[in-house]
């Protein structure tokens, strides 16, 4: 089958160590992000860092530009003490001081280019950070981070009490709001820390994030990988009168995901078809045709969206038009800019004859994300569990299921089948329904969904393989939390092992034959 050409809308958001051919536009950033003369590194410092500690240093591209970039260095925090200023820190800004074998992580800088502040920027490179922290076994990152707004209220409050005032919210700093929403605790203010800053009065708040993976050098080195958090959207089918009625309820979906920091977001299967409600056609197969002339805005709102909100989003499923053929396909969009998609591989039968949806042809893909190996299994393919062993042999460790059923026999199918190749290829599940009704769109006229993802069922995973839920047929996002360590350590030593016995016996079936 031939594909849509979506090659324009991949801009990809890379997130990588510094280069000596880079320093010259990561200067121009830092000065446009702090605005203030003489507080910005120079080329000189940079080029330092990059020769003292080059995996410290990272940036931020985006269609070609450096648009963001952090840099660090380690340290024994307790040889300067809580009263040390930038300079001391830094080495002058040469980093000569640095301490491969100390036990902190200290942030020197962290700019933005202030045109592109929407796209989680300074997110992506607070995440940088921590798994520089957790990759060298680093016990915490500290940094004195500028107060901007605090010149307003320096006749009335102390910096300490600006602080507090902050922290309770009932003041307003962007740079202490968006440290704290970072996981990052204030620690005291530093006084006479950054030279020229007189927004901050040269005061600075010293902040740390500890790191919980942490394990002296005595100890006992295990450490759980970072769990991945999920959300599955119950989405509320419901009228809508224009695109931009459409992108703003799903925008409200992916932002409720990113608030609670998730790394993957699903929606439901076919989530498009609200668009045929104002599409004035009635006949079934009319309005699924009417739905594909959406692609292009289908793949450039979701792929603005992952960036935006820095999420992994697995964009339900949208019905495409190729070689006037129509298949429902599922789009990945990564939070760096790039996606994959999959095609339903098993058209449920009210699909083939009110529609005329096809199956494709190009089998189980396996994709590679920022949180482990995923996989997608549109709606009905779920209940074939061969699809799944595919996948789980290629690596996965997530799959994920949008679905579309109208009855709650259909959503029992999906829920059951979902839990099944949960236990059977030791493997996380996800799945997301809908709820509401169109009345006028074939297909959409009722929904009926459970959403949830799933675990295998044994000691290390929660009670009945349940890790999270929500209630049949209303609108909700679920979350939880999967943990790939503790899946892989079940694999092997679990109470049931399926997936290696499976794979020790396939392997002995291949030696019998030869």
């Amino acid at each position: 089958m031939s594909e849509v050409d979506t090659s324009s809308f991949q801009k990809e958001i890379i997130v990588r160590n510094i280069r000596e051919e880079d320093i010259e536009e990561v200067v121009k950033v830092a000065n446009l992000s702090f605005g203030l003369p003489g507080v910005a590194f120079e080329a000189k410092h940079y080029k330092s860092h990059i020769n003292i500690f080059p995996e410290g240093q990272f940036c931020v591209e985006y269609d070609g530009k450096i648009i963001g970039a952090c840099s660090s260095i380690i340290v024994n925090f307790e040889d300067y003490g809580e009263d040390h200023t930038i300079d001391q820190i830094s080495g002058n800004g040469y980093i000569r001081n640095h301490n491969p074998d100390g036990k902190n992580l200290y942030g020197l800088d962290v700019v933005v280019h202030p045109d592109y502040r929407t796209l989680k920027i300074g997110r992506r490179l607070y995440e940088e950070r921590r798994k520089l922290c957790r990759k060298f076994n680093l016990k915490s990152i500290l940094f004195g981070g500028r107060m901007p707004n605090y010149y307003k209220y320096a006749d009335k409050l102390t910096p300490e009490e600006y602080v507090d005032q902050v922290i309770k919210k009932k003041i307003y700093d962007p740079v202490i709001v968006f440290q704290t929403m970072n996981g990052f605790k204030f620690k005291k203010v530093l006084a006479n820390y950054l030279p020229h800053d007189e927004a901050s009065l040269e005061n600075a708040t010293l902040m740390e994030w500890v790191n919980e993976d942490y394990a002296p050098p005595s100890e006992k080195d295990y450490r759980h990988s970072l769990p991945v958090r999920i959300s599955s959207i119950q989405y509320d089918f419901k009228e809508v009168r224009s695109f931009s009625d459409f992108a703003q309820q799903c925008e409200y979906y992916v932002r409720s995901s990113s608030k609670v920091r998730s790394d993957f977001v699903l929606f439901p299967e076919v989530v498009t078809m609200q668009l045929a409600a104002f599409s004035n056609e009635r006949f079934p197969s009319g309005q699924a045709q009417k739905v594909t002339t959406y692609t292009e805005d289908y793949i450039q709102l979701f792929s603005d969206l992952a960036v935006k909100y820095s999420i992994n989003i697995i964009a339900g499923s949208h019905y495409v038009e190729e070689d006037n053929e129509i298949y429902n396909v599922s789009y990945l969009f990564r939070r760096n800019g790039t996606f994959d998609r999959q095609y339903k591989l098993h058209v449920a039968p009210s699909e083939k004859s009110w529609l005329g949806v096809q199956a494709g042809d190009d089998g189980v893909k396996v994709f590679d994300t920022d949180c482990g190996k995923i996989a997608i299994l549109i709606g009905y393919d779920i209940l074939f569990p061969e699809l799944a062993r595919q996948a789980t042999e290629q690596g996965a460790q997530i799959i994920f299921t949008p679905f579309a059923e109208e009855n709650e026999q259909g959503c029992m199918r999906i829920r059951c089948c979902s839990q099944a190749r949960a236990i059977e290829n030791q493997v996380y599940t996800v799945i997301s329904g809908a709820s509401g009704n169109m009345t006028n769109i074939t297909l959409a006229d009722a929904k009926y969904g459970q959403s949830g993802i799933f675990s295998p069922i044994d000691f290390s995973f929660p009670n009945a393989g349940i890790v999270a839920e929500s209630r049949p047929n209303v609108e909700a996002v679920v979350v939880g939390d999967v943990d790939l360590e503790t899946l892989r350590r079940n694999r092997e030593t679990g109470s049931a092992t399926p997936f290696k016995d499976r794979s020790q016996q396939q392997e002995a079936e291949s030696v019998s034959l030869l």
